[in-house]
Formats: structure tokens, sequence, C-alpha cells
């Protein structure tokens, strides 16, 4: 397979779809999604109206104020860095594939495989963990307006419905999907706004300053505060997840070299500041701290806005925090998707002909959509019976696609000499960028492996406290190295410069 020459000068600008054929693919998918689309679709997957509200629990428990406030300042910080070498190297490869491709590219095909099984774990457990967050808060606001009791399987339920809608959604074309992402950043902008400003307006009591940025709580069972600081980095950590999502909607972005990588610095700056924004805003209005942790609504925020805005201020900014985490799910059951058409269309996945058929109508991988959505199912079904799912669901978001997200940065920093960068790069500061992303991932991926609470009657672990997040990423692995051996061969990424004709295609356009 051929490789790129060393050359350490940029790819000079080219039009999107004559780089597309450079990078080996003929153009399939319609590219109807400017800049701002490319960027509303990562910040609606990071989407601080679904991450930090969803595991604002867990954070109340795991390290409590302080940690949640200071863990978001420092994981945002590390997370730029992150983001910044994936940016870089994003530029040079402005494909569906995004992660793998690029990490084939610059390090060969077993690098790009096990990459891409990464990053699809990561994304399918993605959308489980935003849309059973969304259930959650559902079942919160069906339990203020009606009584409801949110029970494992009535949040299952509602789950399945929000996925229904979801695939629905993404049926119909990207250009939807763009026109929802841009209204969810005004959305979750103005959301943001809307529910601080409530929280500081209408209460007459606040918290003091010295509780929300040094108040430590501990309700995990263990007894090593640094231990439970640092799992409570977990809140942060999953919430800046999925800018990716600008990568792998590139086949379908204008000046893709430039805009997604612009997508992901951006979808990232504005979401630390939101994050951190909201967070202080909800734990200065926390009204009672046992009230809230122990809520009868399932979950903690709904319990601060009826503390401190009543019944119908409650429900109203639960309805924006819902609306929120629907744009949420539908913007990463795009991405998921791409990933799942990118990886079939190079033969890595079982039934890769099924996943790579585009609709001739609308442009869109509708058999990807599909798989995307019943995988998320499946990740979510130990919430069932286990009340720490949840926390294993947003882990196996962290650990899958975490890693994979610094492999191709690694390989770059490694393999420097193949690396030529795009319009959008570091210059000298490349290698030391990454250098830091791929020690703090490194870090973050061992970290959420680990048990998260303790049971009560001592002991390391039990049914309701087991992490499950390991089992589900070393089944991947080893799924992936099974299907290695059995068809590895034909899996195809393609070497840059190498053309390859339209009519591979014309069996996949149905």
């Amino acid at each position: 397979m051929s490789r790129l020459s060393p050359n350490h000068h940029a790819t000079p600008r080219k039009s999107d779809d004559a780089y597309l054929r450079e990078l080996g693919y003929e153009p399939v998918l319609t590219r109807r999604m400017g800049p701002f689309g490319n960027f509303a679709i990562s910040f609606s997957v990071i989407s601080v109206l679904s991450g930090c509200m969803t595991l604002y629990g867990f954070g109340l428990n795991t390290g409590g104020p302080s940690v949640m406030l200071w863990g978001w300042l420092a994981v945002g910080a590390m997370v730029m860095f992150i983001g910044a070498a994936l940016a870089e190297v994003t530029s040079a490869y402005p494909t569906s594939g995004a992660l793998y491709y690029q990490a084939e590219q610059l390090g060969g095909r077993k690098w790009g495989w096990y990459t891409g099984w990464l990053n699809l774990l990561g994304l399918l457990g993605a959308i489980a963990g935003i849309d059973y967050g969304a259930a959650l808060f559902t079942g919160a606001l069906f339990n203020l307006q009606w009584g409801f009791e949110p029970t494992p399987g009535r949040i299952m339920v509602i789950f399945l419905c929000i996925l229904a809608l979801h695939l629905t959604l993404n049926l119909f074309g990207v250009r939807l999907v763009s026109i929802l992402n841009s209204i969810s950043v005004w959305w979750h902008l103005g959301g943001v706004t809307l529910i601080v400003a409530a929280l500081a307006i209408v209460p007459s009591h606040h918290q003091a300053a010295d509780f929300v940025f040094g108040e430590f709580v501990n309700n995990t069972g263990w007894s090593s505060p640094l231990y439970v600081a640092a799992l409570g980095l977990l809140l942060a950590q999953y919430t800046f997840c999925g800018y990716d999502a600008s990568a792998h909607l590139s086949e379908e972005t204008t000046d893709a070299q430039v805009s997604a990588s612009r997508g992901i610095i951006h979808s990232i700056g504005w979401s630390w500041l939101a994050g951190f924004v909201l967070l202080a805003g909800l734990t200065f209005a926390i009204q009672d701290y046992a009230g809230t942790v122990d809520t009868a609504t399932g979950v903690p925020p709904a319990q601060i806005f009826l503390d401190a805005l009543g019944v119908a201020g409650a429900k109203a900014l639960l309805l924006v925090v819902i609306s929120a985490q629907l744009f949420c799910g539908n913007a990463e059951t795009a991405a998921a998707s791409r990933m799942v058409f990118a990886f079939s269309r190079d033969g890595a996945l079982p039934g890769s002909h099924q996943w790579r058929q585009i609709d001739r109508r609308t442009g869109t991988p509708r058999k990807a959509v599909l798989l995307s959505v019943v995988c998320a199912a499946v990740l979510a079904l130990p919430s069932l019976y286990s009340p720490v799912a949840y926390a294993a669901i947003t882990s196996i978001n962290v650990i899958g696609i975490t890693p994979a997200y610094a492999i191709p940065i690694y390989l770059r920093i490694k393999n420097r000499h193949r690396f030529r960068p795009g319009p959008w790069n570091l210059g000298n500061w490349g290698v030391a960028v990454g250098t830091i992303a791929v020690i703090w991932v490194v870090f973050v991926t061992v970290l959420f492996c680990l048990p998260q609470t303790r049971p009560a009657g001592g002991g390391l672990v039990s049914v309701e406290s087991f992490n499950y997040a390991p089992i589900a990423l070393l089944a991947v692995l080893a799924l992936a190295w099974g299907w290695w051996r059995k068809q590895g061969s034909s899996y195809d990424v393609p070497a840059q410069n190498f053309d390859r004709s339209a009519a591979t295609y014309e069996d996949e356009v149905v």
C-alpha cells in the first residue's frame, strides 16, 4: 500500500470532492452542510444540557461541588489539547471514517482497524448514554406532571421511544440534521442562559461560594479522597465527548479541510464556557443537598428546579433540558451512522455490504442509521437491573471513544515524517500538544475502567455496583480481533492518491 512521502509542508487547498478522490474515495454523500452546521453538530453532541445534567447526581455523590467545578475547568483544558491535536489530523484527512482512516494512513491497516472498532464502541455508547439520560429527565417531568413512578422498566420504554424518534429523523437526510443542529446551538446557549438566570434571580437563598467551590462529598464507599475526586472527573470527561462528529460529517461539509477542524475547536471552547456557567448556576441554587441527592424524581437537577422555582418553573426548565437532550441524541445518531457507513465502506463490519448502502433519494446511509440505534438499545439493557449501569454506559463512551481520539494523534507524533499537515495545523506546536493529549487519554481510560462505587457491606464489587464498561471494551476488542482473523484481508482503506472508481458504489446506492 502506497504511503505519503515525507513532506512537512501543508497540503494545498483543493476542492472538497477533488481532495476526497485523492484520499481514495469517490464522493457519494451529499455536501449540504456549511461551516456553522459542522460546528453545530459537535456542539450539539457535546451538549452541556445533556452531559452535565444527566451526570449531575453522580457528581454530587462522587466528590461533590468542588470536584464538579474545578474538575470541569481542568478536564476542559486537557480536552482542548486533544481537540487541537485531532483537528490538525482531521484537516489532513477529512473523511467520514475520520479517526480510523487517519490511523490507517499514519500507522497501517491494523491501527486503523482497532481504532475504528474503539471509535464505533464509543459512538454507540454515546447514543445510549444521551438518549437514556433524556429518558430519565422525561421520567422526572412525568413524575411532576402526573405522579409517574420512574421505574427502570418504564424508563427503558421511554428510552426506546426516543431511539425510534432519532431513527426516524435521521432517515430524512443530512439537510434536516443540519437544520436541527443549527437550532440546537441557539437552544443550548439560550437554555443555559435561561436556567442560570432563573436560578440566580428567583430563589431567596443561595449557597455560599465556599460551598460551591470548596465542598467535598464522598458517598461512594471508597475511603481515598484522591480516588473519589479522580472518579468525579467522569462528569466532565463524558460531557466533553463527541466532537469527532465534525470529522465524521466532513464528507457532507463544504470546505471540509478547514470547517471540520474549526468545528472541533469551537465546539469544545463554547461548551467549556457554557458548562461551567451551568454547573455553577445549579450548585449555587441547591436548597437541600440530601434531598437533592435522594430525589423522588430520579434526577437531582429536577429537584433543584423544584425547590428553587416551584412546580411550574421546574416543568418549564425540564422541557428546555429534554429538548436539548433530544437535539443532542439526534446529532450523535447522525455521527455514529456515518462511522458505520464509512467502516462498512472499507469492509470492516460483519454484513458491510448492507450497512454501506446509500438511499438514492436522501443521500443517507439508512441501514447504518438503523444498526446504530439497535446497538445503542442493546448497550442500555443492563439499566433494567443495575442502578449504576448509567455511569457504566457513560464510561463505555469515554473508554471507547477517547482512546480512539488518541491513536491518530499518537501516530502523527510517532510517524511525523508521514504526516503532511492540512490548511488547519499547529505548526511547530503539533508534537507537544499531541503528547499532552495522549498522556491524558491514557490516564482517563485506565481510571474509568475502575470500580466507581463500593458495596455498603464491604468488598470490592457486587452485581449492583459492577462497572461493566471494561467488559464491553474487552468484548469489542475480542470481536475486532476475531473479525480481523477472519476478514482482515478484505479490509481495504484506500491509500492516498489511489482513485477508487465510482463504479465500486453503483450497487450500494439504492
